[in-house]
């Protein structure tokens, strides 16, 4: 497979992503991977590629905070962290529909919601149409790519589609479990303290 480095705006990229193939692109925290949610056959390969165990959702990303709770079940607390926080370096893990796809949330207690604060990867998921479900660009166990060199370095010619820019913070992003309590999970460049104040609020 040919590796073709590209930008948000390729017509080719979306095409890709909408028939089912992989992409990587910066965003900004970290390079992330991802696919079009509803299609098990580029879940496969998602997993296949980044060397993942089947049994671990990739988090959903979706292209505005509107979006949330069309997937994901949110008691008042956790609409406000939805509301103050994104777009933005924060995944939340949240109860969700009983519709979703299998393979979305693979009978995990939760799914994690993303909505970047990058404008591009907005407008990509927007034009696209759909989720994507997204995970960090690396093989699972080693190192978070966090610029365009690492990513094509590692998935040069694995991947279809890479796409060429810059990260921010370069952390990943903050990931809390908003359900009855609020709990840090993963700390990245929101803190956990911020978070609390908000959902205590």
């Amino acid at each position: 497979m040919k590796t073709t480095i590209c930008d948000f705006f390729s017509k080719e990229l979306i095409n890709s992503i909408k028939e089912g193939n992989i992409v990587a692109f910066p965003t900004e925290t970290v390079y992330g991977m991802g696919i079009i949610y509803d299609n098990l056959e580029s879940f496969n390969k998602l997993v296949e590629v980044k060397k993942r165990s089947p049994d671990k959702p990739f988090t959903l990303m979706l292209s505005d905070k509107e979006q949330v709770d069309k997937y994901a079940i949110l008691n008042q607390k956790a609409k406000r962290v939805v509301n103050h926080f994104m777009p933005g370096e924060i995944t939340i893990l949240v109860k969700y529909f009983d519709d979703l796809f299998p393979w979305v949330h693979l009978n995990s207690k939760y799914i994690g919601i993303r909505v970047s604060g990058k404008k591009e990867v907005c407008d990509l998921i927007r034009e696209i149409g759909k989720p994507m479900l997204v995970t960090s660009a690396n093989i699972s166990g080693e190192k978070t790519c966090v610029d365009f060199e690492c990513t094509y370095q590692v998935f040069k010619d694995k991947i279809p589609f890479i796409v060429k820019g810059e990260t921010d913070s370069c952390l990943p992003s903050t990931i809390v479990i908003c359900d009855d309590e609020l709990i840090l999970i993963r700390q990245g460049s929101i803190s956990f303290e911020e978070i609390k104040k908000v959902w205590e609020d």
